[in-house]
């Protein structure tokens, strides 16, 4: 691999996708400076090439602060009730997969994985009814993509699309009996989990260590705005760290917010056979783990930008 980067005839997109493999290897080697070479040559290839500018996705996170207010979720038309779906939200590569295994591995649940179907419901009501609102028919036209994508009868389904976490307030306005899990992590294991990944194309502010801190300060103020105007049994909020440390407590924690009855198949959801097409699909077939916590220590001192601009607005206690 370090020979074909060494002959300098690769595509830009063929030596970034190499980079980020080698970032890999090297990092599972523990040859943690290679590792960050590698990681940063691929981010420094991958943002030169993206045509959208991160400061726009920070814009529509903070204009949906300001316009899903609580008054605008209570003023909004009744939605859809008669279904419960359950949408798993969060950053890449925090632990939204692991909490959708858990979840599916219920006899009751089923995954449909990242749909999208939500947003592209979203954006046809807004084009067939610009300035209106008709949450009831998202909600109703949501749950037909849904069946679409083969979500068997009778079953509660997971919609694991992480730019979900940008519509929680609609999802809850469309489906008023949905469940919305926002799972959290470690601010700077988030960072450097999201930078070291390459998402080809997508999240465009994952390729810069200010521009990802920047993003990801935008997501944490959105977390505590949906924290303070969705009900509590609407919105659960959950630690990656906290799944890890005690999984039996958050597991049953969860299975409780759903309002299941406890299965202690939920435990081995690592024995699932159901595929997964995200970048933990190696992950979820191994036990919980601990060993990425912390991981983000080994680049201390090369993610100081990340570091100094998490730490103008995140306590110190935090980011220990």
């Amino acid at each position: 691999m370090e020979a074909l980067i060494g002959e300098g005839g690769l595509s830009a997109s063929s030596e970034i996708m190499l980079r980020f493999a080698l970032g890999k290897e090297y990092e599972d080697v523990e040859l943690w400076g290679r590792a960050f070479d590698h990681v940063k040559a691929g981010c420094d290839l991958q943002r030169r090439s993206l045509p959208r500018d991160p400061a726009a996705e920070i814009a529509e996170i903070d204009a949906i602060i300001q316009a899903h207010t609580r008054c605008w979720i209570d003023a909004a038309p009744s939605g859809y009730a008669d279904a419960a779906p359950v949408f798993v939200t969060g950053l890449p590569r925090t632990g939204t997969t692991l909490v959708e295994r858990i979840i599916a591995s219920h006899s009751a649940m089923d995954s449909a994985g990242e749909t999208g179907a939500f947003a592209a419901e979203m954006r046809r009501a807004i084009t067939k009814r610009p300035g209106g609102r008709d949450p009831e028919g998202i909600g109703r036209r949501y749950l037909d993509s849904a069946a679409a994508l083969r979500v068997p009868v009778n079953v509660r389904f997971i919609d694991k699309t992480l730019e979900n976490y940008l519509y929680c307030g609609l999802i809850h306005a469309a489906l008023p009996s949905a469940k919305i899990i926002l799972v959290q992590r470690h601010p700077i294991d988030s960072c450097w989990a999201i930078y070291k990944a390459h998402f080809r194309g997508k999240f465009s502010f994952s390729y810069q260590q200010t521009e990802l801190a920047e993003y990801y300060l935008a997501y944490r103020r959105l977390s505590r705005h949906w924290r303070a105007v969705l009900p509590p049994d609407v919105l659960m909020e959950i630690n990656y760290e906290d799944i890890v440390r005690h999984q039996t407590a958050a597991s049953q924690h969860i299975i409780r917010f759903l309002g299941l009855p406890w299965e202690d198949g939920v435990m081995r959801f690592h024995e699932s056979p159901a595929p997964s097409a995200t970048a933990s699909a190696v992950q979820v077939r191994r036990p919980v783990y601990a060993s990425s916590v912390g991981k983000w220590r080994h680049h201390a001192d090369r993610l100081k930008p990340l570091r100094e601009r998490l730490a103008r607005e995140i306590p110190e206690a935090e980011l220990a």
